[in-house]
This record gives C-alpha cells, sequence and structure tokens, in this order.
C-alpha cells in the first residue's frame, strides 16, 4: 500500500527470479528483479536513497540515474539497499501465494468510481480509482474489525488505514506488508493498539504518542512555525514562533534570529531558547510580516 516503502506489483505471476545485483554506468548499486530496477542513488550531504526504474534490458554497466524515478526512503548504505531489494523479493513471492485476482468492476467508493479492483479473499477487496483508493470489506468481514478501528461503511484508504485491514486480516497479506502495517497502527492509532494488544507503547514507538509527549513538554515554549534565510542578517535564519506551535488565529507571535548551522526543525519543530537565540523585530524578510510592519 502506500504507507510502505516501494513494493512494486508485477503482472507476471508465473516466475520471479532471484534478485541480481551489479554497478550502473555511474558506479553505484543496481539490482534487478524481473522486471523492476532499484538503484541506490546519492543525494544530499552523502546520503543515499532507493529508487526503481521498470523493465530495463540494458546490462548493468549500461543503466544510468535518468533510467530511475521516485523516492522510496533513505538508505544507510550498500547493505541496506542490498537488504532492502531482497526484502522486496520475499514480498513478491509471498504476495503471488496469496493468490490475489484482478477483476473488473464498477463500484462505487468514497474516492470515486473504482477502475480496478484486487480481490484478497471473499469480503475484501482493495479498489483504486483515478485519484485514491482502499479496501472495501464486507459487512461480515467489518464486523471482525475492532470497534476502536472499525470503519462504519467498510472502507479504508489506502494512505493509512489499509493498516487496520491487514492487523484485523493477517493471513491475507506478507510478512512486509504485516510488518508496514504494525508500524503504522502504532504510529497513528496508539491507543486503540495498546487497548487491543494489552500492551504499552515506548518513547519512539507511536509518532503520536510522541507528538503528544512533546506538546506536552513544550507547551509554554516558543517553537518555531516558519522560517527562512534572512536577507538581513547573513548566516542567520529569520524565524516566527508561537507559544507550543500553536498556529491558531490571534495566537501571539515572536520573531527570532537563529543560526542557520544550528537550525534544524526536527520531527516536530524548533524549540526556541530563549536566552540564546535573539528575539527580533528588525526589518523582516517574510513578505507577511513587513505588510504587518508597514501597516
Amino acid at each position: 500500500m502506500n504507507t510502505s516503502p516501494v513494493m512494486t506489483e508485477a503482472n507476471d505471476t508465473s516466475r520471479y527470479p532471484e534478485v541480481s545485483f551489479g554497478r550502473s554506468a555511474d558506479g553505484f548499486p543496481v539490482a534487478r528483479l524481473h522486471d523492476t530496477a532499484f538503484a541506490m542513488l546519492p543525494s544530499r550531504e552523502g546520503r543515499h536513497y532507493l529508487a526503481t526504474g521498470w523493465k530495463i534490458a540494458r546490462p548493468f554497466a549500461e543503466w544510468r540515474r535518468s533510467d530511475f524515478y521516485g523516492h522510496s526512503g533513505e538508505l544507510a548504505d550498500e547493505a541496506a539497499f542490498r537488504a532492502r531489494v531482497i526484502e522486496n523479493a520475499e514480498h513478491q513471492r509471498e504476495r503471488q501465494a496469496l493468490g490475489r485476482c484482478e477483476i473488473f468492476t464498477r463500484v462505487h467508493t468514497p474516492w470515486g468510481m473504482s477502475q480496478r479492483t484486487i480481490v484478497y479473499a471473499e469480503g475484501v477487496e482493495c479498489h483504486s480509482t483515478a485519484g485514491h483508493g482502499g479496501f472495501k470489506l464486507s459487512a461480515e468481514r467489518n464486523r471482525k474489525v475492532h470497534p476502536l478501528l472499525r470503519s462504519k461503511d467498510g472502507f479504508y484508504e489506502e494512505d493509512s488505514a489499509w493498516a487496520i485491514v491487514a492487523i484485523t486480516f493477517p493471513f491475507l497479506f506478507t510478512a512486509f506488508e504485516r510488518r508496514c502495517a504494525e508500524r503504522s497502527i502504532k504510529d497513528w492509532w496508539p491507543d486503540a493498539w495498546e487497548t487491543i494488544f494489552g500492551t504499552t507503547l515506548a518513547p519512539g514507538e507511536s509518532h503520536v504518542k510522541d507528538r503528544r509527549a512533546f506538546e506536552a513538554a513544550h507547551a509554554g515554549d516558543w517553537i518555531v512555525i516558519s522560517a527562512l534565510r534572512s536577507d538581513h542578517h547573513p548566516g542567520m535564519t529569520e524565524v516566527i514562533a508561537t507559544r507550543g506551535g500553536k498556529r491558531e488565529h490571534n495566537t501571539g507571535e515572536r520573531r527570532f534570529l537563529v543560526p542557520s548551522a544550528e537550525y534544524e526543525p526536527g520531527r516536530f519543530g524548533f524549540v526556541i531558547d530563549v536566552d540564546r537565540h535573539r528575539s527580533y523585530d528588525g526589518p523582516s524578510s517574510f513578505v507577511v510580516w513587513q505588510g504587518r510592519e508597514t501597516s
């Protein structure tokens, strides 16, 4: 599904050969799995990311960066690249063994008319539309979803709610998909996860819980809501901050100057240290603030 790292859905169900690895014309690691091509491409600050291509018939030594597209997550090193490709191969093999089939139906969904339907099992269908998609469960199947996660209409969109279907019917999904689903439920529905499985998620295990903790810890602090490099103070970033990072109308705002080398927003926002970061009322690089000053 869309929340998981790229997992190609090739149509040839007859065979899935072993992964082959090599080097591109530019020297970066590449791999081939059936019709899908993978590459470990360089990005900023010495980092790398996973990219994919489709049906590159040429030998590895003739592959170019322009053959690849997309950004399917960062890679720590070449070992991580190889692990991701092998994980993809395992996913493909398991998916084929599950026997999912495609049918053509005209089903109305919350995202538009279905253009493609994959049947996972009786009463479990995944619909794709022109702009979005997700799962539709029959009434009987939907009753099996835990009440804390259940959708009344039986539709579960593909960005995150698909994970609810996966943890409810794990035997219909690959090991990779189940891992992604578990991660998604923990991240976005931590209260439901803790109730259903009788556990407590630790810090770092849930995006939502971590955000709650951050907001509670910094409710009275100035947190940046907007930032840009200052035109008036080289090497500095001008920021607008509010108490607790709130963005509601009429929330009090202040400006600060932060050394650009130090400014890193982080997961939930940059917290101003009032003892170190200078409050600033001078000429602004923000267009909206310029309007306030001249009004």
